[in-house]
């Protein structure tokens, strides 16, 4: 367990899943850059303080500890974001109300006097979420940005410029730098003043789309993995689909906007459909697009979560998976690997994992691992298809 160290105390912080292995911190530069600057400018957090993008807790775990913050609210788009700010602030003693979690499903505060946000990976999601905050910043709300340099562009700047005022950079620090914005005081707090908000965003599938579903619209929240297309891995994953599934309890691990379990649902009528991500804008975008798709009355159920950390055992019949192999900025294998492990112990005897991924990502090597087997189902140049049983 790292230790960040702060103005305002010394603090154990991990990210969640907590794994002793994992040795990703759960801040970096850009948080600490941005801590430092409040604590030595002596910015006023007595009035309503709006943290966004918070990754792993770090930023409200620190601020939750000085002496006359007033509300403060965090608003992140991950389950496990939260989950892990959740634990970071028990485990420094926090009091259970300190700080208010919100998703970026949940309606913002109404007025924010100090507005943090945490750059994320996603440039739909920033700018989703500064049209949603916009209104409730006033002329004198204090806006502070951080990222690293790397996570920084002009578009990235131009956001903040053309929603909420006039924006500069800061000087490098340790390859992080902070985003300084004026509030327009001729836009904030009015909608019409600024250009609408694109999200969430449709688009209507190619008439190539496999799978049953081309031309059809679907509907995708800001920050949802390939929001304005149909991924190409996805495309493959629909072109290999198993059938014939009848009454068989089937999972979208990793759902995004839902078009692979909708894909089921529109193919095997008796399906029973489970639609899973840790992301809030994914599993809402996959349920609108299941609910507007899949025939009235037919019925799904919609998890945000921790993958299939929460099935029972024995519990599902297929599981069809298309696992990202980053986290934020880091490559890494990790969230596969619990994915597929987490599947394992979720399938009944017999059961099957269905997997797509890149052919360099080596997937089949960890089923091999996790399930004792792996079998190749299709391939291109570029991607694969693996099946796994469990036995």
């Amino acid at each position: 367990m790292n230790r960040l160290t702060t103005s305002w105390g010394t603090f154990p912080l991990t990210r969640f899943p907590a794994d002793p292995r994992d040795t990703l911190r759960a801040w970096d530069a850009a948080d600490e850059y941005l801590l430092t600057h409040l604590a030595e400018t002596g910015t006023d957090l007595s009035g309503t303080v709006a943290v966004v993008g918070d990754r792993w807790g770090a930023l409200a775990t620190a601020l939750a500890a000085r002496t006359g913050t007033g509300a403060l609210v965090q608003i992140s788009d991950s389950y496990l974001g939260r989950t892990a700010t959740a634990e970071n602030l028990a485990r420094s003693g926090a009091a259970p109300d300190a700080v208010t979690l919100l998703t970026t499903q949940d309606p913002p505060p109404e007025r924010i006097d100090v507005l943090l946000v945490r750059v994320p990976k996603s440039l739909a999601l920033l700018e989703d979420q500064l049209h949603r905050l916009a209104p409730a910043v006033h002329e004198h709300t204090v806006i502070v940005g951080t990222g690293m340099v790397k996570e920084i562009h002009t578009s990235t700047l131009s956001l903040f410029e053309r929603i909420l005022g006039t924006t500069r950079t800061s000087l490098a620090v340790k390859k992080a730098r902070l985003i300084h914005t004026t509030p327009d005081t001729a836009r904030v707090g009015e909608e019409l003043a600024r250009d609408a908000n694109p999200w969430p965003y449709a688009y209507e599938l190619p008439a190539d789309a496999p799978a049953g579903l081309a031309g059809r619209t679907v509907v995708n929240q800001a920050g949802v993995f390939c929001a304005d297309r149909l991924d190409i891995g996805t495309r493959f994953l629909l072109q290999h689909l198993p059938t014939g599934l009848g009454a068989a309890r089937v999972v979208d691990l990793g759902c995004g906007n839902g078009v692979v379990g909708l894909a089921v649902a529109l193919a095997e009528p008796e399906a029973e459909l489970l639609f899973t991500d840790e992301s809030y804008q994914a599993v809402a975008s996959a349920e609108e697009n299941f609910r507007t798709h899949a025939g009235e009355g037919r019925k799904a159920e919609f998890t945000v979560g921790d993958g299939l950390a929460e099935a029972a055992p024995g519990s599902v019949d297929l599981v069809l998976n298309n696992p990202p192999f980053h986290s934020h900025q880091a490559t890494t294998d990790r969230t596969a690997r619990r994915m597929f492990a987490d599947a394992r112990r979720a399938l009944r005897p017999g059961g099957e994992l269905w997997v797509v991924g890149n052919r360099h990502l080596g997937y089949h090597v960890t089923l091999r691992r996790i399930f004792g087997n792996s079998e190749l189902v299709a391939s291109d140049p570029k991607f694969v298809v693996l099946r796994a049983v469990k036995r």
